[in-house]
Order: C-alpha cells, then sequence, then structure tokens
C-alpha cells in the first residue's frame, strides 16, 4: 500500500510514530494510501528546519521572492492534470471541480507575485523639525496552516503563498483525508528555487494540531474547518501567544425577491447547493423565496431541474458532482437528512437511496430537496456539509433578511433580485461577511478578502488580499533625525516627544 509521507527540510520523510489513517478513494469506498501522523518531534523538525530557513529568507528581497512566486505558478499550471487528478481522487470531486480547487488557489499566488508593493510602507519627510516618519512591514517568522479537506490545493495555496512571499517560513498541516496535493505542491515550490524549509508539510491529527498550537517557535496559525475547532484553535492558540485566524462552519442563504430571474435562479442555486457534493463552505444550502407564490414556483422549477444532474465517478467529464470525502461523511449526511425529515420538514426529492452502478461501495449522496423548513429545526440551525438544500419559505424582505442575520453562522449569503435598490439595502444591513448579488457563491476576487463573521470567523483580520498581507507580517515604524553637525546638540527633555 501506498504510503503518504511528511515533506521537512525539502525532501520526503517517513513518519516514526507508528500511526497512520487511511486515505479512500471516495468513488469506489476502497483505501488506496496510508497517511503518516505526525509526533509533537517530527513537527518540531519541522519548525527547526523552518526556523533555519527563515533568516536567510527574510533576507532575500521581495523581488527575487516574487519571482519563486511566479515559477511556482508556472509549475502547478504545467502540473494542472495531475494536480487535478490526484485531488479528485482522494476527494472525489469531479476533475473539472479540481481544476478550479488549483485555479482558485493560483489566484493567491498571482496576487503574491505583487509582494514588492504590497509591502511598501508608508513615508512622511519632516514630520518634525528635521525628522522623517517611515514604517516597513516585516515577516513574523515560522508561521503555520491547517487546512480542511474540502480545498486541498486552494486552501494550502490562499495560506502559504502571501505568508511566504512575505518572508515567512512554513509549516503546513494539510487535512489528513487527501493529503497528497498539498505535498506535490510543497515538492513543486522548491522547484521553483525556494530553499529548503521554506515550505514543509506535516500530517497528522489532534496530536499534530496541539503541537502547533504550543510550539514557542510558531508565530501565527491560519485555520479552515469547523466552527468548535476553529474556536478551539483561535482559544488556545492567542493563549500560546499566537496571531490566529480561524475559519468555521457556514450555512449560508440564498435570499430569492419575486422579481428574481428565476429561470437563472434555479440554475445558479442547483450548481451552489450540489456542486462539490456540497462540499463547500460557501455553499448554498438554504434558499429563501419570498412570498407564497415566489416559493411554489421556485420549487415547481427546482423538482424539474434536479433530476437533469448527474451524480458520477469524479473522473466522469459529463458528471456535475461526484461522491463525498468518507464514509463516515456519507452516514453523518444522511443522518441530517432523516433528522430534517423527524423535524417535520417535507422530503420532496430524497437522494438517500442513490447508488451509482459499478460503484456501489462508494460514497455518494443522491441531490436531495427539503421544503416547509423552519427557523427552529436543528437540521437548518446547522451545518450539513452536503448535497442538501434546504426551502425556508419568507411572507416579507424584512423576515428574510432576518434569517441570515440572526444566524450563528455568517460566512456568505446572496440575494437574487432585478430591483438595485433592494439588493442595496440587503447588502448594507445583512449581518454576513460577504454578499452575493445575483452571484451564488460570493468568494471575493483575490486581491480583495475573504471572511466570515460570527461562528464562521475568529480573530480580527481576514484571508488573502490586503488583509492577508497584514496577517503574516507586523508592522515596524522609524522616527529619524540626522543633525547636520554636532553644534545642533539639544538640551536634554524631559517630557513627551512632539512634532511642534
Amino acid at each position: 500500500m501506498r504510503d503518504i509521507r511528511h515533506f521537512i527540510d525539502g525532501v520526503s520523510v517517513e513518519g516514526k510514530s507508528g500511526r497512520f489513517g487511511d486515505v479512500f478513494n471516495p468513488n469506489t469506498g476502497e483505501v488506496q494510501a496510508r497517511v503518516a501522523l505526525a509526533t509533537p518531534s517530527e513537527l518540531d523538525a519541522a519548525v527547526q528546519s523552518a526556523q533555519a530557513a527563515f533568516e536567510g529568507w527574510a533576507a532575500t528581497n521581495p523581488q527575487r521572492r516574487a519571482r519563486v512566486m511566479f515559477e511556482f505558478k508556472r509549475l502547478v499550471e504545467r502540473d494542472m492534470n495531475l494536480l487535478a487528478e490526484m485531488l479528485s481522487s482522494e476527494h472525489g470531486k469531479v476533475i473539472a471541480d479540481s481544476k478550479g480547487d488549483v485555479q482558485r488557489g493560483l489566484e493567491v499566488i498571482e496576487f503574491a507575485c505583487g509582494i514588492p508593493h504590497a509591502l511598501k510602507g508608508e513615508y512622511t519627510m519632516g514630520a518634525g523639525p528635521g525628522i522623517d516618519v517611515y514604517s516597513m512591514r516585516q515577516p513574523l517568522g515560522v508561521v503555520s496552516g491547517i487546512t480542511p479537506f474540502n480545498f486541498p490545493a486552494m486552501i494550502p495555496m490562499w495560506m502559504f503563498g502571501t505568508a511566504i512571499a512575505a518572508g515567512n517560513t512554513f509549516i503546513l498541516k494539510p487535512s489528513e483525508r487527501d493529503p497528497s496535493v498539498p505535498v506535490k505542491l510543497a515538492e513543486l515550490m522548491m522547484e521553483a528555487g525556494a530553499p529548503k524549509g521554506v515550505l514543509n508539510v506535516v500530517h497528522g491529527d489532534k496530536v499534530a494540531v496541539d503541537a502547533i498550537i504550543q510550539h514557542p517557535q510558531i508565530h501565527a496559525i491560519s485555520f479552515v474547518g469547523s466552527s468548535d475547532i476553529a474556536h478551539y484553535i483561535y482559544s488556545n492558540g492567542t493563549a500560546n501567544g499566537k496571531r490566529v485566524q480561524a475559519f468555521g462552519g457556514a450555512k449560508n442563504h440564498g435570499i430569492v425577491l419575486p422579481d428574481a430571474d428565476l429561470g437563472q435562479t434555479v440554475k445558479d442555486l442547483t450548481g451552489a447547493a450540489y456542486g462539490s457534493a456540497g462540499e463547500r463552505c460557501m455553499a448554498l444550502p438554504v434558499v429563501v423565496p419570498v412570498g407564497k407564490k415566489t416559493a411554489d414556483e421556485l420549487r415547481e422549477r427546482l423538482v424539474a431541474e434536479i433530476p437533469t444532474l448527474k451524480v458520477g465517478v469524479s473522473t466522469d467529464a459529463e458528471a456535475h458532482y461526484g461522491p463525498v470525502v468518507t464514509e463516515a461523511h456519507k452516514q453523518r449526511v444522511l443522518g441530517w437528512i432523516d433528522t430534517a425529515v423527524q423535524e417535520g420538514s417535507e422530503l420532496v426529492v430524497d437522494g438517500r437511496g442513490f447508488s451509482l452502478q459499478g460503484h456501489e461501495k462508494g460514497f455518494f449522496v443522491g441531490p436531495t430537496l427539503l421544503d416547509q423548513v423552519k427557523p427552529t429545526m436543528k437540521s437548518y440551525h446547522e451545518e450539513i456539509f452536503g448535497p442538501v438544500l434546504q426551502i425556508l419559505r419568507a411572507e416579507t424582505f424584512e423576515e428574510a433578511l432576518a434569517l441570515p442575520s440572526q444566524h450563528q453562522y455568517g460566512n456568505g449569503v446572496a440575494i437574487f433580485t432585478q430591483n438595485g435598490r433592494a439588493a442595496r439595502d440587503f447588502a448594507a444591513r445583512v449581518n454576513v461577511g460577504m454578499v452575493g448579488i445575483n452571484v451564488p457563491i460570493p468568494v471575493p476576487v483575490a486581491y480583495h478578502t475573504f471572511g466570515g463573521w460570527k461562528r464562521s470567523g475568529f480573530g480580527d483580520i481576514n484571508q488573502h488580499g490586503m488583509e492577508g498581507v497584514r496577517f503574516w507580517t507586523k508592522t515596524k515604524t522609524v522616527t529619524a533625525r540626522w543633525p547636520e553637525s554636532a553644534l545642533e546638540h539639544q538640551d536634554s527633555s524631559f517630557v513627551i516627544p512632539t512634532m511642534r
């Protein structure tokens, strides 16, 4: 059986713990590999490698670091097909979706290629008599990212791209469910010219996570995953003196006003709810039609649209989505559908009995549609993270606005309308971090910032864009005076300096 190893100090390293995690092929249900689970000492070896590389890498001028990013981007594009195939074989998403995963990560790498401009500080000449003031952005040191299974290429690149370009060295702890692509990305970073130790990959479970949280030489942690774990990492990481951004779960809503183009809206909803088997933190699992007429027509159109979706193996070019990542996750999704029915939701389309001929042991869940969902239901309150769309009807715009605003999660929300004033009002008032207007998955472009509110995000600084640069750097401010001669000596002053 294939072993997936750590990547430390520029080379593949065999795990020493004797503990391994199974890596499945979700299309067949078979174990295809095992991944080493690190001990704290193995994590420390990666940290020491990163620490040894830091001084030289931080001293490398930003333009040369950017050249490494340019070359890394070229190599990832060269190996796009290979990366997509690796990703699909362990995650289960279809090849086209896997390429999208890689491409969205590359967009942040493209932003990181402009790091010389992003690192420019501020300068004031003559802030006081003969005094100039300027600031500079400097890297933190050894930093870390803990990434989820659902985007094994995109989210690691979101994190390490900006961090490394800014002069930090990086420890990546990817999901143990689909760990091969992160290792390949680290290999490509070395091929691109990054010195050994700049990017290390350490696999593991809670043991490795706690070792990252507690390690005194790791200065910052970026995390994406469930909200409970995000809160755990944020609370414990900050208690250990680290800068932490921790992004959690989501329950994104799509508000459909009566004037919406329902034909386009249905296409948008099915793609956003069922794409990648619903395993996206920016999926759209709740639709809120306003008014009975809108709700009834939307439901009718969804019922007609869902049978056109094709669920297939990840290599099927005609499939709209593939299996979920593991059997355990499949059972979790099915359990939430059962719960929704027990709570009184109407099961309009049932995906629980789906089976793909020839792949009966694969982790497939058919597209599911639930109506008559109520805000008091636990299945609405919690994240399902599967191909399940819930219809929650609202009578008025204000009622629809209140639903995402009052929900425990505040990652993303979308509104479908042709009324610009209503859309503007909604975007300004809704208590959610990212808003789409006729855009079902409002993930911002790489030079803007990504981040949710409430239990979707812990910490004060978001991911990528200039927020990412701020997270991975610290600001130093210098106040300088250069007297013309020794004759300009001034008397001692015992009051706070001013610029008068």
